[in-house]
């Protein structure tokens, strides 16, 4: 079965209502039995504060993997204790490899 990699570049300000439907459609592939990982950057990593972007709970719970950007959360003053409970903090290196990956449907939002 193929996985999937959501890619999320807008955040909750930035992005708005999309943003917060971008996480549900990931929670729905998750919820669905894809294996799902939603990986945050740029403006997006701002969601992953906690109680910033409450739909992240939703794709937690369905069995979705939070990747966050290392570079762009550190970039914005923040370190890994702010990071919302269930979010892993990432290189490009290990995104790289999943966007090379035949097996994995990339979605850039």
């Amino acid at each position: 079965m193929n996985s999937h990699l959501l890619i999320e570049t807008r955040g909750p300000w930035s992005g708005g209502r999309e943003c917060a439907s971008f996480v549900r459609d990931a929670a729905a592939l998750a919820g669905g039995g894809h294996p799902t990982r939603l990986f945050l950057i740029q403006e997006g990593v701002l969601g992953a504060l906690p109680g910033v972007l409450p739909e992240l709970t939703d794709f937690l719970d369905t069995g979705g993997q939070l990747l966050v950007d290392r570079y762009s959360y550190r970039q914005r003053g923040l370190n890994e204790e702010q990071l919302v409970e269930g979010g892993r903090l990432v290189d490009m290196d290990e995104i790289a490899g999943n966007v090379l990956d035949a097996t994995v449907k990339v979605v850039w939002h």
